[in-house]
């Protein structure tokens, strides 16, 4: 039987904020969402770019590079897989953490939730991958539908069902929130997230992260319009609010 591959567009070897303790970051290439903000636009197109093409590896490829790194990890570190969307790939994500857990590796997705549906095959597959996560960072972008779709071009209902669903199987999560003026600033919406939050079981920690215009280069590289030209990062008084509101460490 072949080996299933992934389209992996980079690696990071000792990340520090993608999860707990140091972890080995696997960034698949690919995703459905058209987050305005993006600074990875060049993980959109699951073939790649003309300077980023995807590397093909297998779990057993990726397991064995990882382990070269296993003595920094300390007790709380792994392997996180994000994206792109890493649930694109959900059958390589299956195969991999699999083997992750018989090798006694910790495992974390870090995802958006996007492709979420309880339709088949997927659903079936998104139960099994669970067993093998210890982690899902899992992104809400807004938390209102109708901006969710003018921020990303997708509905958010399927990612708050998928939370939902994720707090009911008892899967530990972090819940990231980014931060952009005019977008994901106002009080209403963050109060909104926070009550939403508040009526799942098994969040661990709510992050805010901060809008950075370090992506917008990518994006005249690509021939991509960027629609955030006039927005700065938000001020330490909209950061120090969001993180109030939302009760983020």
């Amino acid at each position: 039987m072949e080996s299933i591959k992934a389209r992996v567009h980079s690696i990071e070897t000792f990340g520090s904020v993608d999860g707990p303790g140091i972890r080995f970051v696997l960034f698949l290439i690919g995703c459905n969402f058209r987050c305005r903000y993006c600074h990875n636009p060049d993980t959109w197109n699951p073939n790649g770019t003309k300077k980023t093409k995807p590397e093909l590896m297998t779990a057993d490829e990726v397991i064995e590079k990882a382990l070269r790194y296993k003595p920094y990890w300390g007790k709380e570190g792994g392997i996180t897989v994000s994206g792109g969307e890493a649930l694109l790939q959900i059958d390589f994500l299956i195969d991999l953490f699999k083997k992750c857990h018989e090798r006694g590796i910790n495992t974390c997705l870090d995802t958006s939730a996007g492709p979420f549906t309880r339709e088949e095959p997927f659903f079936s597959k998104f139960n099994e991958l669970m067993k093998y996560t210890d982690l899902v960072m899992l992104d809400i972008k807004q938390i209102f539908d109708d901006e969710h779709i003018k921020l990303t071009g997708h509905t958010n209902k399927n990612i708050l069902d998928c939370a939902t669903y994720m707090s009911d199987l008892g899967v530990p999560m972090w819940i990231r929130h980014v931060l952009v003026p005019g977008i994901t600033t106002d009080e209403k919406e963050l109060k909104e997230l926070r009550k939403f939050i508040d009526t799942l079981k098994t969040v661990k920690r709510v992050e805010v992260l901060p809008y950075h215009t370090l992506g917008i280069y990518k994006y005249e590289e690509l021939g991509i319009p960027y629609t955030l030209q006039n927005v700065n990062p938000p001020t330490e008084e909209q950061i120090n609010t969001a993180r109030k509101l939302l009760r983020a460490k």
